[in-house]
C-alpha cells in the first residue's frame, strides 16, 4: 500500500495535495494545504490490513508530509479475512458453449454441485497434512457414504427433470428422489441405469477412507408392477433380474430403489440392503420416471417413523412421548402395554363393532394429523360395580395405561430437541348429570376430549405444520346408587379436535425482524 497512490494523476509531475504522489518534493509538500488522499489501503472488504496514513505537520517549518504504515481493521461483520482464492483476484474469460464443448461443460458443471477449488486454500505452508496426522475413519453426519469405486449414487434431478448419477448419499441424510430417466425398448439391454447390477454392483467401505473392511449390498427385496399399476412382491429375492426384452416390452426395469444402511454408534456401516421395484415399458416409452431413497438405522435400536419433515403431514400419526425422571428430554415410548403401538404416537379409545366397553378396553387408534376423530363404547353397569375399580378402568380405558406427557411440535421433531416437544395440558370438567347408581355420590369419567391446536410455519410459499398447544379435558359425572337387579348403560366418548390458529398474512405484514443493512453490489464476486 505504500507504493499505491489514487490521486497520482499526471506523469512526472506533481498533483497539488496528494501526499502519496511520488513525484513531490519536500518542497512542493510545504506548499499544500492538505491531503487529498489522507488514508490508502487495498482493498477495503479486508478484515484486517495494512494502510498508508498521509497528513501534514503545519506547526513544522516549513511544513511537512507526514507517512505512517499502520494496521488497519475493518470494523464491519461483513469482511473478507484472507483473499487467497487467486481466481478472484482477475477477471476469467468464460468459455461459451460450442457444439463441440457442450457435452465436457455439462460434465463439468451440470451436476448439482461441481467444484473449482485453487491447488491450496491455505496460507499457511508450515501447518500439518492432514493426511499425516491420526485421523479417525469415522464417518459423520452429511459425508458422502464412500464405496470401493467412488460413492453410493442416489440419482436426482439438477437443472431439469432429468436423472443425474453425480448425487451422492450423504451419511445419515435420510432423502427422497425423484427423476426422470431417457430409454429406449430397443436399448434397454444396454442403460446401466435401469439395471439392478447399477446399484449394488459396488460394496460400500465400511470405514472413511479404509479400503480393508467392506460391505455388500444385499437385496432386500424385489417388487414386480405390471403396466397397470398392480405391485407382486417376489419369494424369491436372490435372483438379479436383468433387462430383457420380450414381446416388444422391455420388462425388469428398474422403477424405484430404497437403500437402507445399518450404522454403530462408532460412525461405521456394518449393513446395506436394497430394495427394487421393477416393471415394464413399451415400445413407444421414451422416458421412464424412477424414484430413489436413503433412511438409516443405528444398530440396536428401532426405526421410528416419521410423520413429516420438518412439519406435520396431513394423514400421519402425532408423535408423543413422556419425560423419565432421569432424563433430560422426552422420549417416544409405547404408550400402552395392551396395544400394538410402539412407534411413541398419540393414541385414543378404538371403537368396536359391538360398542362393549369391557371388550374395548385396551385396543387404541393412532390420532391423524389434521383428522378430527371421534370413538366410544357403551358401559353396562350394575349394583354390584365399586365406584373406585370402575373409576380405574375407565381412566386406563379413555387414557391407556400410560398417557403421554409431550406431543412433537414438528413431524421430525428429535427426542434430545426439548424445545421442539409441547407438553399436554390436562383439564377436568364435571357434569351435571346425575345417575342413580350409588348410594353416595361417585364421580367417575365420561369422556376425554383431546384438542390440537396448530399453526402454519415458515415461508408463506410452502407453509409448515405445527403443533403449538394440545389440551385433554377429561369430564366426569356423577353416579348414586340404583336399586338391587337393575342396570344401567352409559356412553364414553373420547374424541380429537385439530384447530388452526394461524394468523391469515396482512399486507406489508413482516412475521420476523429484519436487519436494515444492505451490502455492496459486488460484496461476494465472483461468487453469487
Amino acid at each position: 500500500v505504500a507504493k499505491l497512490c489514487t490521486c497520482d494523476l499526471l506523469v512526472a509531475q506533481c498533483d497539488v495535495n496528494c501526499c502519496c504522489d511520488p513525484d513531490c518534493s519536500a518542497a512542493d509538500f510545504s506548499l499544500f494545504t492538505t491531503c487529498s488522499v489522507p488514508i490508502v489501503t487495498g482493498d477495503s472488504r479486508l478484515c484486517s490490513q495494512k494502510a498508508a496514513v498521509y497528513s501534514l505537520d503545519v506547526k513544522a517549518n516549513p511544513p511537512e508530509r507526514v507517512f505512517q504504515l499502520i494496521d488497519h481493521v475493518n470494523p464491519s461483520v461483513f469482511c473478507i479475512h484472507a483473499t487467497n482464492y487467486k481466481q478472484a483476484l482477475y477477471f476469467p474469460s468464460p468459455e461459451m458453449p460450442t457444439p463441440e464443448n457442450f457435452d465436457e461443460l455439462f460434465k463439468k458443471f451440470g451436476s448439482a454441485a461441481f467444484s473449482a477449488e485453487p491447488e491450496s486454500w491455505t496460507l499457511d505452508s508450515d501447518a500439518p497434512n492432514p493426511s499425516d496426522a491420526n485421523e479417525t475413519y469415522r464417518y459423520e453426519y452429511g459425508v458422502p457414504i464412500q464405496t470401493v469405486d467412488g460413492f453410493l449414487r442416489l440419482p436426482s434431478p439438477v437443472v431439469s427433470s432429468w436423472c443425474s448419477d453425480a448425487n451422492p448419499a450423504g451419511f445419515l441424510v435420510n432423502q427422497a428422489t425423484k427423476c426422470i430417466r431417457s430409454v429406449s425398448v430397443g436399448k434397454c439391454g444396454n442403460i446401466q441405469a435401469v439395471s439392478m447390477l447399477f446399484y449394488i454392483n459396488s460394496s460400500i467401505l465400511a470405514k472413511l477412507h479404509e479400503f480393508v473392511f467392506q460391505v455388500n449390498i444385499t437385496v432386500q427385496s424385489v417388487v414386480i408392477q405390471s403396466l397397470n399399476g398392480m405391485r407382486t412382491l417376489l419369494n424369491s429375492k436372490d435372483v438379479l433380474r436383468h433387462p430383457m426384452i420380450l414381446d416388444e416390452l422391455c420388462k425388469n426395469v428398474v422403477l424405484g430403489v430404497s437403500y437402507h444402511i445399518t450404522y454403530t454408534d462408532a460412525g461405521e456401516i456394518i449393513e446395506a440392503a436394497a430394495s427394487f421395484v421393477l416393471g415394464a415399458i413399451n415400445k413407444e416409452a421414451l422416458s421412464v420416471q424412477q424414484s430413489f431413497e436413503i433412511s438409516f438405522t443405528q444398530v440396536n435400536t428401532k426405526p421410528i417413523p416419521l410423520s413429516g419433515n420438518p412439519g406435520y403431514v396431513a394423514g400421519l400419526p402425532v408423535r408423543a412421548g413422556f419425560k423419565p425422571q432421569k432424563y433430560p428430554f422426552p422420549i417416544a415410548v409405547l404408550l400402552s402395554s395392551l396395544s400394538t403401538n410402539a412407534y411413541g404416537q398419540l393414541t385414543i379409545l378404538q371403537s368396536t363393532s359391538n360398542q362393549d366397553c369391557l371388550t374395548a378396553q385396551g385396543g387404541r387408534t393412532p390420532v391423524l394429523f389434521g383428522y378430527n376423530m371421534i370413538s366410544g363404547c357403551k358401559l353396562r353397569i350394575t349394583a354390584a360395580v365399586k365406584c373406585q375399580p370402575l373409576t380405574q378402568a375407565l381412566l386406563d380405558l379413555l387414557k391407556g395405561q400410560s398417557f403421554p406427557e409431550y406431543v412433537a411440535s414438528f413431524g421430525n421433531s428429535q427426542a434430545e430437541n426439548v424445545h421442539d416437544w409441547v407438553p399436554i395440558i390436562h383439564l377436568q370438567n364435571s357434569e351435571q348429570r346425575i345417575y342413580n347408581t350409588f348410594q353416595s355420590s361417585c364421580q367417575i369419567p365420561v369422556s376425554l376430549e383431546i384438542e390440537v391446536k396448530w399453526t402454519k410455519y415458515g415461508s408463506l410459499v410452502n407453509p409448515q405444520a405445527r403443533i403449538v398447544n394440545v389440551t385433554a379435558t377429561t369430564t366426569t359425572t356423577t353416579l348414586k346408587q340404583l336399586p338391587s337387579g337393575r342396570e344401567r348403560t352409559i356412553p364414553i366418548l373420547s374424541s380429537v379436535v385439530f384447530t388452526d390458529i394461524s394468523s391469515p398474512a396482512e399486507p406489508g405484514y413482516k412475521a420476523w425482524p429484519t436487519i436494515n443493512a444492505k451490502l455492496p453490489f459486488d460484496f461476494f464476486f465472483p461468487f453469487v
